[in-house]
């Protein structure tokens, strides 16, 4: 199943109702206060979890922002945020191999129904790492001409070193496999990664690299979605059932992905909100939570209501993220997702009371 909108509204003039500031966006949250603590329960048995890509940017964890005041340490964050939403999308792991450590906390931290999606580490989806944030005994195995270097990218790598970042992956979120808490690698692939035979052949090996853990593509160039390519790009994520992750944002530019809904993995659905911020979205130099400091209408959510009440009916799970995490834009904008899809669907809460009653704040 395949549909493209254009329905994007980009530009503004006047005051931005887009970005109101926390104040406003929090008065917006008020109203659907518990609507996402707990995964939804299609009537065709599917289940639903919404959340969204961060729980500790500076911008959400400024005081009286989204966590109550007091809430100070990780642990009590972490808590907090479990409390309130059923999943979340960890990206600390694009920049730096996840610690197999700090996975056993988050699992400690969290109760057991919860939910993490992890990015892929950059070098798994053909996108530089700055040489420091390798681990110590990864920089000290690089030949000299690599380590001297700023940032590499896995080409550069001897395959030995290739084959190590992915067992390192592998190991660092193995706490989260062993206690059934991780949903899935997200492979986010650029801009510059175009719709040929090579490329089709790199999704299969990462996929191929990981095993039975489960993943999702994320594809960054419009290119893959154009007349000539975007049946075929469909067919190829279908024919080798990976989940295609669907995407609202920014339209018009180069990497602009349109918002195709296609299931193409009975297993898992996947949506990421990114905002509709035009002016930031390939923009350098910038903060990255910039990109998407964008606060959804609630008429732009709407229009998402039937296209996922159709990839639900064909997925067993469906995931949706809100990466627009400027303050609580995307932590208000889950909520009120939420509650449109309880009402719309006829959705019901699953798995009991809502955690936050013995959350930690």
């Amino acid at each position: 199943m395949a549909r493209e909108t254009t329905e994007h509204p980009q530009r503004i003039s006047g005051p931005n109702p887009h970005d109101p500031g926390a104040e406003a966006a929090g008065e917006r949250a008020t109203a659907v206060e518990r609507a996402a603590s707990l995964p939804l329960a299609t009537p065709s048995g599917s289940t639903i979890r919404i959340g969204t890509a961060s729980w500790t940017d500076p911008t959400m964890t400024a005081p009286g922002v989204f966590y109550p005041r007091g809430a100070d340490s990780a642990e009590e964050r972490l808590a907090f945020y479990a409390g309130t939403f059923p999943i979340v999308e960890v990206d600390a792991t694009y920049y730096a191999l996840p610690s197999a450590k700090v996975a056993e906390t988050w699992v400690a931290r969290t109760p057991p129904d919860f939910t993490f999606d992890l990015k892929a580490h950059a070098l798994m989806t053909g996108q530089p790492t700055e040489t420091k944030r390798l681990p110590k005994d990864v920089r000290e195995a690089l030949p000299p001409d690599l380590a001297a270097r700023a940032r590499l990218y896995a080409k550069d790598l001897p395959a030995e070193l290739r084959d190590e970042i992915w067992n390192r992956f592998a190991l660092g979120i193995a706490p989260l496999r062993a206690a059934g808490q991780l949903g899935s690698v997200l492979l986010q692939y650029p801009r510059w990664f175009f719709p040929v035979g090579e490329s089709r052949d790199v999704i299969l090996e990462a996929r191929a690299r990981l095993g039975d853990i489960r993943s999702a593509v994320e594809l960054r160039s419009e290119t893959w979605f154009n007349e000539k390519n975007r049946d075929r790009t469909l067919a190829f994520l279908t024919d080798n059932a990976i989940p295609f992750v669907m995407v609202d944002a920014p339209q018009g530019l180069k990497s602009s992905v349109p918002p195709i809904m296609a299931v193409t993995s009975p297993d898992l659905a996947l949506v990421r909100f990114h905002g509709r911020r035009v002016e930031t979205w390939e923009a350098s130099g910038i903060p990255v939570v910039e990109r998407f400091r964008y606060l959804y209408s609630p008429s732009e959510l709407a229009e998402w209501v039937p296209r996922i009440r159709e990839a639900a009916e064909a997925a067993h799970e469906m995931h949706i993220l809100m990466n627009n995490c400027y303050a609580n834009y995307g932590s208000t904008n889950a909520r009120e997702l939420a509650a449109m899809l309880e009402e719309e669907l006829g959705a019901e809460h699953s798995g009991g009371p809502p955690r936050s009653d013995t959350a930690s704040t």
